[in-house]
């Protein structure tokens, strides 16, 4: 069975209430059952917190044993040289997912610095981003 973490940034604990218009009216936690039941070969772990450095230990945690990390970093995908350094340092393969198409919104979101060290990239799919990235770890 693949080990797959999703890994959430902050405010995302927020979602189904946080500006519906932008990012839906699903919580995570009500998304997550859904995923699971349709990876059934995959353990799927959840992790989300609004501090920087809780993100980072559990990427080191997880990054040398777990098949895949798939990560909304949230707003620190647009400020973290630390993320950044963290995905690096690891070998086990990270998929950046967004929620929103952040190339639609604010020019501050327009730049990631975790792109460079991602093993792909999915971006305004909604929720359904993190079944893609799932997905494409269960290849």
């Amino acid at each position: 069975m693949k080990k797959i973490l999703i890994l959430n940034g902050p405010n995302l604990n927020l979602l189904g209430v946080r500006e519906p218009g932008i990012y839906g009216s699903n919580s995570f936690e009500s998304y997550l059952p859904e995923l699971r039941t349709k990876f059934p070969e995959a353990e799927i772990e959840y992790f989300q917190s609004n501090i920087e450095g809780e993100m980072i230990n559990k990427i080191h945690e997880v990054g040398f044993s777990y098949e895949g990390i798939v990560l909304n970093a949230g707003a620190y995908t647009h400020t973290s040289v630390a993320l950044h350094d963290a995905i690096a340092a690891i070998k086990t393969p990270v998929i950046e997912v967004h929620i929103s198409n952040v190339h639609k919104r604010e020019e501050f979101r327009h730049h990631s610095y975790i792109s460079s060290v991602a093993a792909g990239i999915i971006i305004g799919f909604g929720l359904k981003g993190y079944e893609m990235a799932v997905a494409s770890l269960c290849e």
